[in-house]
């Protein structure tokens, strides 16, 4: 946030004196809802870690492009958006409702300073829906079972999880959580995933150290994982062109957008 501006009151979880994700990827963004702890924080890390500021918007540039795929071409009207971060400019619902103005859209987080937004900045078209969830990633069932109330769940809907299961370190509990998620869903729908990595061949290594210093100086603690991981998260789906990508270069114009250390995919449930 710039100075003299401070984020709304939320919940009494609230803790303003450790950085959060939620709000440090806010400030890398340009976005003004954080803390000077975070800000500290996030210069920190973009000291060590140069592009990060470059994988925070192409990881934003990649859920419109995704977005604006699912709604203009594959006809998708519902999304799921778990993990969804402080609202910012083009948020998911805004891409589909611009091309679908009758999409229904549920956000999802566990972040206190996410849901006093939310609640005001999550708008929708008078056609379509927009509803919030406070829920974690970790619960799969309750998330289905409420987004159930919005969503019609006996028609394709788009599992958006970008960024967020990289706070799930265990790697099978991970898997667990997108097959339960897209066993709730019918066929024909999307999954959207990013995912950070140490893999070099993307500038990676750069990550190894940041995080680290990340993992002890903020929260929630963070996970890289290497593509044979991340492709793990997509068995059984029916990957969409060009595949398991980086972010920044996934449809992106120009199509020799340099590499960023954050995957990005689209796959199907057939």
């Amino acid at each position: 946030m710039s100075e003299g501006h401070s984020p709304a009151a939320g919940p009494a979880r609230l803790n303003t004196s450790v950085a959060h994700n939620a709000r440090v990827w806010n400030h890398w963004l340009g976005g003004r809802d954080h803390y000077e702890v975070d800000r500290q924080v996030g210069e920190q890390v973009a000291g060590m870690f140069l592009v990060i500021r470059e994988v925070a918007r192409a990881d934003r540039g990649f859920l419109g492009r995704a977005v604006r795929l699912l709604a203009a071409e594959r006809g998708i009207r519902q999304f799921l958006d778990i993990g969804t971060g402080l609202p910012t400019a083009e948020n998911t619902h805004e891409i589909a409702q611009r091309i679908a103005p009758e999409s229904r859209i549920v956000y999802v987080d566990n972040d206190p300073i996410v849901l006093a937004h939310a609640r005001a900045l999550l708008t929708s078209s008078p056609e379509g829906v927009t509803d919030y969830l406070d829920a974690d990633v970790r619960d799969p069932d309750g998330i289905v079972r409420r987004a159930a109330e919005t969503l019609d769940l006996t028609r394709p809907v788009a599992v958006l999880l970008l960024g967020v299961l990289n706070f799930v370190p265990d790697t099978a509990e991970a898997r667990e959580i997108v097959r339960r998620l897209m066993a709730a869903v019918p066929a024909g729908s999307p999954l959207v995933l990013t995912h950070p990595t140490y893999d070099r061949d993307v500038g990676g290594e750069g990550n190894v150290a940041a995080m680290e210093f990340w993992n002890a100086h903020a929260t929630p603690p963070i996970t890289a994982r290497g593509r044979a991981e991340i492709a793990g998260f997509l068995d059984g789906l029916e990957l969409v062109e060009p595949g398991l990508v980086p972010c920044s270069q996934w449809r992106a114009e120009p199509a020799s957008a340099a590499p960023v250390p954050q995957f990005g995919v689209v796959a199907v449930k057939p």
